[in-house]
């Protein structure tokens, strides 16, 4: 992870930064990474780490699809400033998580962690995570919240660097390897 860009801003708490990313296209885009509690009460302590551009909204695309010239150094400088977070806030044994809603976005960050894994091994423990529902023991109805929704729980396991890419986790977690 030595190559990496520089940030432009970054907030005292290191919840948020900036910095360019060149494109295929050889112009600049200023790239926004947020990290943020992870409103999930099954995941406690995990942050979630989005980053894009800005939308006309003004809040983070974290959908658009971009070519960037570099993306595995886009990766790592995302990876150095969220793992600089969990070092700062080392005595609370937080985790941060990637949300790879969809195909592309779980490839890209299984990606991510398959490309770093060899320099990230001493500094971080990676898992992924996939939701499940429980079957209840009459093998007929399933396991439902307070409003009778299905109950869908993390079900956290063992990175598995070389997991199917039609089978890829749905959320991505990492801590500091203490």
């Amino acid at each position: 992870m030595d190559d990496t860009f520089d940030a432009i801003t970054a907030s005292e708490d290191l919840k948020r930064f900036t910095f360019n990313s060149e494109l295929k296209d050889n112009t600049n885009l200023e790239l926004h990474v947020l990290i943020s509690e992870h409103p999930d009460p099954l995941l406690p302590n995990v942050f979630n780490l989005a980053f894009g551009p800005l939308g006309e909204d003004n809040d983070i695309d974290d959908a658009i699809a971009l070519r960037h010239k570099n993306i595995n150094k886009v990766f790592s400088t995302i990876l150095l400033f969220a793992i600089t977070f969990l070092e700062d806030n080392s005595d609370k044994q937080y985790s941060i998580g990637i949300d790879g809603s969809d195909e592309r976005r779980a490839y890209l960050y299984h990606r991510m962690f398959r490309y770093n894994n060899d320099t990230l091994l001493d500094s971080i423990v990676t898992v992924g995570v996939d939701w499940y529902v429980k079957l209840l023991r009459n093998d007929t109805d399933i396991e439902r919240d307070s409003d009778g929704l299905p109950l869908f729980k993390p079900r956290p396991e063992p990175f598995d660097l070389n997991r199917k890419a039609r089978d890829l986790y749905r959320y991505y977690i990492f801590s500091l390897n203490n």
